[in-house]
């Protein structure tokens, strides 16, 4: 797990307004990096829904109330991948332009948009209208690790 410097700034008093805290970066449970940048265009990674290592959520979800955690739990991941990409300055967010969201399910389960909903609504909460974005919801049948959720993002910084 990497450490990234302590968030900091409006964007890191709203985080603990809400109660939260992020994580370490988890290690890529892969040959990737956890973000990629192009100019003002940062790319992150899949984030499963793990905290310190221990993957939280494993197996199809169940209802709608716990993918909604688990994508929480995702975002909250991300928030940490992209306060690595961005020396602790989630100020520099500009907004938050896509999040790709797979979901394991049992097939037919309808809900996979109500649970990666848990991601999309923090990203809005955080940062507001920048925080609003395009997304993909997308049910699958397996993840790594068993996890329950993973989620992605696609987000404009200076």
């Amino acid at each position: 797990m990497t450490d990234a410097p302590l968030p900091r700034g409006e964007a890191a008093r709203r985080l603990g307004a809400l109660g939260l805290v992020l994580p370490r970066v988890p290690p890529p449970r892969g040959a990737f990096l956890p973000f990629s940048r192009i100019g003002p265009t940062l790319w992150l990674a899949g984030q499963i829904c793990e905290w310190e290592g221990e993957v939280r959520f494993t197996g199809p979800v169940p209802d709608v109330a716990t993918g909604q955690r688990a994508a929480e739990l995702c975002a909250l991941n991300l928030l940490a991948a992209l306060s690595l990409a961005l020396e602790g300055d989630l100020d520099r967010v500009v907004r938050c332009h896509r999040l790709g969201g797979f979901v394991q399910v049992s097939p037919g389960w309808p809900d996979v948009p109500k649970a990666v909903n848990g991601a999309s609504d923090l990203m809005a909460r955080l940062f507001g209208e920048a925080g609003r974005h395009a997304r993909t919801a997308v049910g699958v049948a397996g993840l790594p690790a068993d996890a329950s959720v993973e989620v992605d993002g696609i987000f404009e910084v200076r």
